[in-house]
């Protein structure tokens, strides 16, 4: 019975992102479309949630997805609408994370 409820709520979420998602796709593009083609940018925000239509280059997806030194975790999307996660920032974290691990593990044996 509770599977059955969890799979009902699982399947109403799935709903409800991809009918956020398509509103704010819909959403964008009417902002674009209703503007003169010469002041139409493809890129901006709606409702806070950043868009971004242009052709990506290589260098764009890899300043997004790998820039180690970004602090920000989630970065604007490289093409669409939302964000990318920047795996850069992902290892960076997980190492200084091992990092700090194996200090308290040593700094723990060298005391006992």
């Amino acid at each position: 019975m509770a599977k059955r409820k969890n799979k009902k709520r699982g399947r109403r979420l799935d709903s409800l992102v991809w009918a956020t998602t398509g509103a704010l796709v819909a959403a964008s593009l009417t902002r674009e479309l209703r503007r003169p083609s010469a002041e139409r940018t493809w890129q901006g925000r709606i409702l806070g949630v950043p868009y971004d239509y242009r052709m990506p280059s290589v260098e764009k997806v890899r300043s997004a997805w790998w820039a180690p030194e970004d602090r920000r975790l989630f970065m604007p999307k490289v093409f669409g609408v939302g964000w990318d996660v920047n795996f850069g920032r992902v290892v960076t974290l997980g190492r200084q994370k091992l990092a700090e691990r194996k200090e308290r593990q040593s700094v723990g044996s060298a005391s006992s």
